[in-house]
């Protein structure tokens, strides 16, 4: 039985060749494809290409539907459920829903931008390949690696291989599922 490939991993020395690295696959149209460093890299995003995260709009969404959700249930408690009137106050006013509307923004917004993370970072995945690849494990060290899924559009092993070997790889190799 013959195992999947994964992609192409390709082992840097330093940050300034990482960053090359990633400009030119960004260049080169890639899009399923990842740089992996042991520390944050300044800079690596622009070269990567990326956009602003969408973690923002679930939590956006969510702090608004906490703070409706607290507006609502005050309402419906005291208005329509059990309503209790006391010195001919009205039956609901929203300066007295404010506190548990704004703890369930809070709670809610923070459920957002855990689940939003998730969802985008597809979790909870329980196995990624470059997990069994031995000198992957130097990402948390000293090296700097830059992978090419081959679920990518533009995916040639032998065109991927010349770009990671023009772009300054000390290493390139196959990774399998």
């Amino acid at each position: 039985m013959s195992a999947k490939t994964y992609g192409l991993i390709a082992e840097f020395d330093n940050t300034t060749d990482a960053i090359h690295a990633a400009e030119k696959v960004r260049d080169a149209g890639f899009r399923k494809w990842d740089v992996y460093t042991p520390f944050p890299v300044h800079g690596m995003d622009r070269a990567m290409g990326m956009k602003n995260s969408k973690v923002g709009w679930f939590s956006f969404l969510g702090g608004v539907t906490g703070y409706t959700t607290g507006m609502v249930m005050i309402w419906w408690m005291n208005a329509i459920d059990y309503p209790v009137l006391i010195g001919g106050k009205p039956m609901f006013s929203p300066f007295g829903a404010f506190p548990p509307s704004y703890e369930l923004t809070i709670l809610f917004g923070a459920f957002g931008a855990i689940g939003g993370m998730m969802f985008l970072n597809r979790l909870p995945r329980l196995h990624h390949p470059l997990l069994k690849h031995k000198r992957f494990a130097l990402a948390t060290h000293d090296r700097f690696f830059v992978v090419i899924e081959t679920a990518d559009p533009k995916y040639s092993e032998t065109e991927t291989r010349k770009l990671l070997e023009k772009a300054g790889s000390t290493r390139i190799e196959m990774v399998e599922e």
